[in-house]
């Protein structure tokens, strides 16, 4: 969310900024909902202050016994001319602040201009791919054939993009999200939550998935929203906060299930795990002073990168261009794991910074030590994986010719030792 004042002050800049993310000029339109408001807030103060004085005028009146009777019925007038102007702001400021809501942030001066996620900029390549003797075959067909994926099942009772995991493959996703966890934790030094994965509306206001992407979300009858990702519980842990700085940064992750209609993504990988209503994910999410920012995406980006490097599952790392980059960031690092079964790269991971924009939306403030002045703290978001896609990646990276699966060493320990999935293990 914006400052209206910066807006003001601000216009050309604020036009160009969103001229990138290809979208019309929104300052003329802002700043006169901005002037409507502040008329109206204007007026409904003048009519105060008049009353004021009309008040004062009546007691003088009344202690010279004179009549007060035509004061006292503009005084009454004044009521309702005020409260008019009153729901003249209101209304004014809610569209106001509808319209703020709904305006994505601006990207950041090194963002790389461009339409779509061919236009991002490789950062740089960890791992070679492997090379296979054969045609690699793509996770779902060997999952089905290990007899441990279960589409079919899973869509008698829940419907398409759902899936059903048993034995070692069940075991696997757990042991992907505990190893991301301890390593997190114990390495990483972010702090472990159990968050709620049922929230109200402020707090997919505060991160900005609503008011625009309500349709992309699944909402239950009685006004809870599932999440989408950690990131909105995470995030919302300081709203409406004021933090010291020398408490920050302050660094999250939880490992929790995600859901997602996917509204968008009609005909888009409509086989397999890579796009589910729901699945499993480890967000990390920091808190941090806005000097800190810059060098937190940095830090939250390696220990993304960390988890492929101990799975020894080959990347790579691009920054996203303006037209591909989310609503709530300013910079976005997507790490793309090797998936030799489609032969390319896909997203397993987004690290974003979001600057101040979700802390508006929150009122989350921090404060220099033995200072009054507070602003606005700076949020950062990224997965620390997505499980699924992290065992999609497994699941083709280390196949054998024979269908089996060859566990990682790293994640040996979290699988009781066993080295090999084979079928029906």
């Amino acid at each position: 969310m914006f400052d209206i004042k910066w807006i003001r002050e601000n216009p050309e800049a604020f036009d160009a900024g969103l001229a990138r993310r290809k979208l019309e000029p929104l300052s003329a339109c802002l700043i006169g909902l901005d002037k409507d408001r502040r008329a109206a807030e204007t007026r409904a103060q003048e009519i105060q202050a008049e009353r004021n004085k009309l008040s004062r005028e009546i007691g003088q009146a009344k202690a010279r016994g004179e009549d007060a009777s035509a004061v006292i019925e503009r005084v009454s007038q004044s009521k309702e001319e005020q409260a008019v102007a009153e729901e003249q702001a209101r209304v004014a400021s809610e569209e106001l602040t509808t319209a703020l809501m709904s305006i994505p942030n601006l990207p950041a001066a090194d963002v790389p201009d461009g339409n779509s996620e061919d236009d991002n900029e490789e950062m740089r390549v960890w791992g070679t791919p492997g090379t296979f003797d054969y045609a690699p075959k793509e996770h779902f067909e060997l999952g089905e054939a290990l007899g441990l994926m279960d589409f079919e099942t899973a869509a008698k009772m829940s419907g398409a993009r759902f899936v059903i995991l048993s034995g070692a493959l069940a075991r696997m996703e757990r042991a992907l999200a505990s190893f991301m966890l301890d390593l997190h934790t114990t390495e990483h030094a972010l702090t472990e939550i159990n968050p709620p994965a049922l929230v109200r509306d402020s707090a997919l206001y505060g991160t900005g998935q609503l008011p625009k992407f309500g349709d992309d979300l699944f909402k239950t009858d009685d006004g809870y929203w599932m999440i989408p990702t950690a990131e909105v519980p995470l995030t919302n842990l300081v709203s409406g906060d004021i933090l010291d700085d020398e408490t920050l940064p302050r660094r999250y992750t939880a490992m929790t299930w995600c859901f997602r209609s996917e509204a968008g993504s009609a005909g888009k990988d409509t086989r397999g795990m890579i796009r589910q209503h729901q699945f499993t994910k480890v967000e990390m999410v920091s808190v941090t002073t806005p000097e800190q920012s810059d060098g937190e995406l940095e830090r939250m980006t390696a220990c993304a990168e960390e988890v492929l490097k101990r799975l020894e599952l080959p990347y790579r790392v691009v920054k996203l261009c303006t037209g591909d980059i989310g609503f709530g960031a300013l910079r976005t690092y997507d790490i793309e794991v090797w998936l030799p079964g489609q032969d390319r790269y896909r997203e397993i991971s987004s690290c974003s910074s979001c600057g101040d924009f979700q802390a508006r939306r929150m009122n989350t403030r921090c404060r220099p030590k033995a200072e009054k002045a507070t602003r606005f703290v700076h949020t950062l978001n990224g997965s620390g994986l997505a499980v699924g896609r992290t065992l999609v990646a497994i699941l083709e990276n280390y196949q054998q010719a024979d269908g089996s699966i060859v566990i990682p060493e790293a994640l040996r320990p979290y699988m009781g030792g066993l080295e090999v999935i084979a079928a029906h293990a």
